[in-house]
C-alpha cells in the first residue's frame, strides 16, 4: 500500500498537470519528472528522474519545504510551488516553448519526447539543441511543421498513446534484461541490454533485410540494422563482429553478430532496440 505521503504528492501534481501518465507500459509521469529535476536543482535529491513518485521523491519534496520553513507535508501545494521560483512558474501547455528557455514545463516536455520515442539527452529543463533536435524528429513523426516550437497540434500529440512495435519478435539471444527501457538516472535508454560474454552469437529477431552493417561513432559500435517492413527496424549495438552485409536477408534468429563491447559499453552485452518510423520503442511487449 502506498504510503499517504506518497499519495498527496500525486493528487497534489495531478491539479492542473497537462500530460496525464503515458499510457501502457510506460511508469512515470512528466509532472512528477518536472517535479524531480526542480529538487536537482535545488539539490535536495539525487535521484533518477523517472516520473514515479516514491521514497526518495517524497522525501525530498520535505526536505525542501523545511528548508524553506514550509509544513514538511510532502505536498506540492501553491506554497511550495512559489517556493521553487520562476523554474517551476510554467506546466506544459502553459506557454510555447522554444530553444532558450528553461523551466519545468520544458522537462514535462523532454519528459514526454522520449517515452514517445525521442530522447534529447539528459532530462534537466533546458531547451538546447539536443531538445530542440529531438522535438523535431517527434513533430516529422507525428505529421505536424517540423519547426522547433510546441504548439497546439505538438500538445495534442504529446497526448497519444505511446508507439509500440506491431509485429511479433524473437529474443535475439537468451539473457535477463540487465537494463530496461525506459528512464536511466537523468537521461532515458532507448532500448534494451542483454548481458551475454563476448562472443555469443546474437540472431535476427525477425525476417528482414539488413540496411546497415558497420561501426556506428555515435556510441553504439558494431552495429547491424535490419528492416522488417512496416516501419519496422531492430537494431544490436555493441558487437564484436558482423555476420551479415548490407543488403542480405535475413530469417529469424539467423545469425547477425556476436555480442562485444564496442563503443560506448562497459561490459559485454548486447543493445537491443527496435524504432517504429524512427521512434524508439520498448521491444519487451513484443518479445516472445
Amino acid at each position: 500500500m502506498p504510503r499517504p505521503g506518497h499519495i498527496k504528492l500525486a493528487a497534489a501534481l495531478a491539479v492542473g498537470a497537462f500530460l496525464a501518465a503515458p499510457p501502457a507500459h510506460a511508469t512515470g509521469r512528466p509532472a512528477v519528472a518536472a517535479l524531480q529535476v526542480t529538487l536537482r536543482h535545488h539539490h535536495v535529491y539525487r535521484g533518477p528522474v523517472d516520473g514515479v513518485v516514491g521514497v526518495r521523491t517524497t522525501t525530498a519534496v520535505m526536505r525542501f519545504q523545511r528548508r524553506h520553513g514550509l509544513t514538511a507535508d510532502g505536498v506540492v501545494g501553491p506554497k511550495t510551488r512559489r517556493a521553487f521560483g520562476r523554474f517551476a512558474r510554467h506546466v506544459l501547455g502553459s506557454r510555447p516553448l522554444t530553444p532558450g528557455l528553461a523551466g519545468w514545463d520544458v522537462a514535462e516536455l523532454q519528459f514526454a519526447l522520449a517515452w514517445h520515442g525521442f530522447p534529447s539527452g539528459a532530462i534537466d529543463g533546458g531547451f538546447g539543441r539536443h531538445t530542440e533536435r529531438a522535438l523535431i524528429k517527434f513533430q516529422r513523426w507525428a505529421h505536424l511543421t517540423p519547426d522547433g516550437v510546441t504548439g497546439p497540434g505538438t500538445f495534442r500529440a504529446l497526448r497519444t498513446p505511446l508507439p509500440r512495435c506491431p509485429i511479433a519478435l524473437a529474443w535475439p539471444l537468451q539473457a535477463t534484461v540487465g537494463s530496461p527501457f525506459g528512464p536511466r538516472g537523468t537521461g532515458f535508454h532507448p532500448g534494451i541490454d542483454l548481458p551475454a560474454p563476448a562472443g555469443t552469437p546474437v540472431g535476427a529477431a525477425a525476417p528482414g533485410r539488413v540496411v546497415f552493417a558497420a561501426y556506428d561513432p555515435s556510441g553504439y559500435g558494431k552495429l547491424v540494422e535490419v528492416a522488417h517492413g512496416d516501419g519496422v527496424i531492430s537494431m544490436y549495438a555493441h558487437l564484436s563482429a558482423f555476420s551479415v552485409h548490407v543488403g542480405q536477408s535475413v530469417g529469424t534468429g539467423r545469425r547477425v553478430g556476436r555480442v562485444g563491447s564496442t563503443g560506448e559499453a562497459t561490459g559485454p552485452h548486447l543493445h537491443f532496440e527496435v524504432r517504429l518510423r524512427g521512434a524508439a520503442v520498448d521491444p519487451v511487449p513484443a518479445l516472445h
